[in-house]
């Protein structure tokens, strides 16, 4: 079982079939059982642009105001979710395409007013994402959700990638991103963590800035909620994703 985080900075912009998706599509097609989820970060900041909208990080993460979140749905659950289920289908394989707010999957709450509408994980059920595989679908997650009282909300997708793989008991989550991994004095590529233990991601976490914070968070929540191990890595070429996949590049969070 893995769980695959596909970033934002790694999805193609134009029609060809990106040779990532080409890749996964193999592994599933091989009898390889694989979830989705996906980011859009490039796609959101395009159409943000596009509309006048400003928008701004705190902590790593997208403030996200009423105005934005209409774009950022539309964007992620829409744009994004709809090529890679389409892409998908055309390589093969029988694919499904769902937000995480649908079924019971996953229940957010706002926490942080400071952020507006992002939400962090309040509950999980995996109940939908196991009755897919019954069925041969591979899921394609977009980090969309919804709070209780049925309230729209963002979610980082490496949150959620992490916390479905943590729930699945995955062998490992996969974070494809655009950094080599997490780097012990960002943004120093020579600090690059080829291997390194949950415990002591978590007491150097503290230190991480920007983007780095999240994925380092979601690699903890991953491994604490059950999944085997997390590698994070640069996902921006197929060759990388090959080597990712065999072990050997990226950095590996393991128990």
């Amino acid at each position: 079982m893995i769980v695959f985080k596909y970033g934002g900075h790694a999805i193609s912009e134009d029609l060809k079939i990106d040779p990532a998706l080409k890749f996964l599509a193999d592994l599933i097609k091989s009898g390889e059982e694989i979830v989705i989820v996906h980011g859009g970060g490039p796609q959101i900041n395009r159409e943000l642009e596009i509309h006048g909208i400003r928008s701004e990080m705190v902590k790593g993460l997208r403030k996200t105001t009423p105005e934005v979140f209409e774009v950022v749905q539309r964007t992620l659950s829409g744009e994004v979710l709809r090529k890679l289920v389409n892409q998908l289908v055309g390589l093969g394989v029988n694919t499904i395409g769902i937000s995480a707010g649908d079924a019971n999957l996953i229940r957010g709450e706002v926490r942080d007013l400071e952020l507006g509408l992002v939400g962090e994980i309040s509950k999980i059920d995996i109940s939908i994402i196991n009755t897919f595989f019954e069925q041969g679908l591979t899921p394609v997650i977009s980090p969309i959700c919804v709070t209780e009282d049925g309230i729209g909300i963002n979610m980082n997708a490496d949150l959620v990638a992490g916390a479905i793989g943590g729930a699945l008991k995955a062998e490992v989550v996969m974070f494809s991103t655009d950094v080599s991994g997490i780097y012990r004095n960002w943004p120093d590529e020579a600090s690059l963590i080829n291997s390194i233990s949950v415990d002591e991601l978590v007491s150097i976490a503290s230190g991480f800035e920007g983007g780095m914070l999240p994925k380092a968070n979601a690699a903890i929540n991953a491994i604490h909620s059950g999944a085997k191990s997390v590698r994070i890595f640069d996902g921006r070429t197929i060759a990388n994703l090959t080597a990712a996949h065999s072990g050997e590049i990226g950095t590996l969070v393991i128990a």
